[in-house]
């Protein structure tokens, strides 16, 4: 290994870990083809504002509207489906324990294979009564565009997804699990996020503020470029597998 191949140094590090916190956002979703929630407002419904579409007051105002656009969202993440990158996120838990801590609320690092996620926007794929508190997750699969909207098998409200919207406060659970794991880890991957959406963001700064070995995956600099131990420049669907697949072949491999 030599300072100016950071695959091998990545998977260097990775090999001597005894824990990995792998903190992910939109960027390694985009690969499969899936929109930010702002990229999403195209067609229909690019003539509705965020307020319109991801607030609790718009659910009690248009509930047919609202999950409308969320089942338009589920159909695309659906065809999209998860990238060599949420594989290789996964394929990690051979060697050592991971968590993952994500914005993304597409369920994608679960359908490959994750085990341990804090979903810190919630996650798209788990219908919520608003009503009794009731939860149902779903399938990651293409949903029925004619088929009723669900409800509640308890009280028989129209169930919401369960995401953060607008005015609401980050699961708690999941932002604790995030920050305890920060605390006990001594590697970081982080992939696909710009670094600039908190409180997300204020976990990568205290990755690299901290003792433990930053790996930053991204094709576009960030904030943070400067600051981690270690950054590869290149998409998360060929940097991770290559990092993965050299792990696997390194005389330490686990």
């Amino acid at each position: 290994m030599t300072q100016h191949d950071p695959i091998d140094a990545a998977a260097t590090a990775l090999a001597g870990a005894r824990r990995l916190l792998v903190l992910s956002g939109a960027g390694i979703s985009a690969e499969s083809g899936i929109p930010t929630f702002r990229e999403a407002q195209t067609g229909l419904w690019a003539r509705f504002s965020p307020q319109d579409l991801a607030t609790p007051e718009a659910f009690a105002a248009q509930p047919e509207r609202v999950l409308g656009w969320y089942r338009w969202r589920r159909a695309l993440i659906a065809r999209g489906g998860v990238n060599p990158g949420h594989e290789a996120i996964a394929a990690l838990e051979r060697h050592l324990p991971v968590v993952v801590a994500t914005q993304n609320v597409d369920g994608l690092h679960a359908a490959a294979g994750s085990r341990d996620i804090a979903e810190l926007h919630g996650n798209i794929w788990r219908d919520r009564c608003p009503n009794c508190g009731h939860e149902t997750v779903l399938p990651v699969a293409e949903p029925d565009e004619n088929a009723p909207f669900s409800r509640c098998p308890q009280c028989r409200a129209l169930t919401r997804p369960g995401v953060v919207w607008f005015g609401e406060m980050l699961p708690v659970a999941a932002l604790e699990r995030a920050q305890v794991e920060l605390e006990h880890c001594d590697c970081v991957l982080v992939v696909g996020t710009s670094n600039q959406v908190y409180p997300a963001a204020a976990l990568v700064e205290q990755a690299v503020a901290g003792p433990a070995t930053v790996i930053e995956v991204n094709p576009q600099p960030t904030a943070v470029s400067g600051a981690v131990d270690i950054r590869i420049a290149e998409r998360a669907s060929r940097a991770l597998p290559a990092v993965v697949r050299a792990l696997d072949e390194a005389p330490t491999a686990r």
